[in-house]
């Protein structure tokens, strides 16, 4: 994430706009009266809070006094010890820190920043953990020692250990046994970033374009 001055406060507004101009392509126009609508696909939804998201950090980083080129990465990701950890069943730990500028937006966005967190770390690993099991099945284990016989330019040999056709076979079942046991991760992951995503359309319906704060993005 690259923080610059008055220029990238440029961007920043354009980026915003951007956004506003997507909610509105999906048939998702605001009225004054009335709450700002939200975008109905994946997308729209990302792109509307990371928009947001860059707003406040744009926003704390220049209060801090950190955004002049180059950004002052610890005002952004936080100093000294990391404070959140979360230990994945596959024993990679991820961990981050709570006092950085971009804390401070998740905070904004979602509420909880240690919920968060933990719940978009475990969600985003949910693959990698499936794949884990994977090693559980002596049939896959056997494909597995196949394969790593093989040199990588024969594709014949990689194709004749069967370790692709077993893999396809095999992970969905154990995807659906991680799913169901992060059942509840997977359950805040939605909610907190379902709220994330009516405090974001609210933000950044508030935000003038950059036409009405003498900007011209560039």
């Amino acid at each position: 994430m690259k923080i610059t001055t008055a220029r990238s406060e440029a961007v920043g507004w354009a980026v915003a706009a951007a956004v506003l101009l997507l909610l509105v392509a999906e048939g998702c126009a605001t009225t004054p009266a009335s709450r700002p609508s939200l975008p109905s696909s994946e997308r729209g939804r990302s792109e509307l809070i990371k928009a947001a998201q860059q707003v406040l950090v744009d926003r704390c980083m220049t209060a801090r006094g950190a955004a002049a080129p180059p950004p002052q990465e610890e005002a952004l990701f936080g100093s000294g010890r990391a404070e959140l950890s979360v230990t994945l069943a596959t024993g990679y730990t991820v961990r981050t820190h709570t006092d950085g500028c971009l804390a401070q937006a998740q905070r904004f966005l979602y509420g909880d920043q240690a919920r968060w967190f933990r719940a978009e770390v475990i969600v985003n690993n949910l693959r990698p953990q499936a794949q884990a099991r994977l090693s559980e099945d002596p049939g896959y284990r056997a494909a597995l020692a196949r394969r790593a016989a093989c040199s990588d330019k024969d594709t014949r040999c990689v194709r004749a250990s069967g370790l692709a056709a077993l893999r396809a076979r095999l992970e969905p079942a154990r995807l659906a046994e991680v799913r169901a046991a992060h059942r509840r991760e997977i359950t805040t992951y939605d909610q907190l970033r379902d709220r994330a995503v009516h405090r974001a359309a609210g933000l950044l319906a508030t935000q003038p374009t950059p036409h009405q704060k003498g900007h011209t993005p560039s």
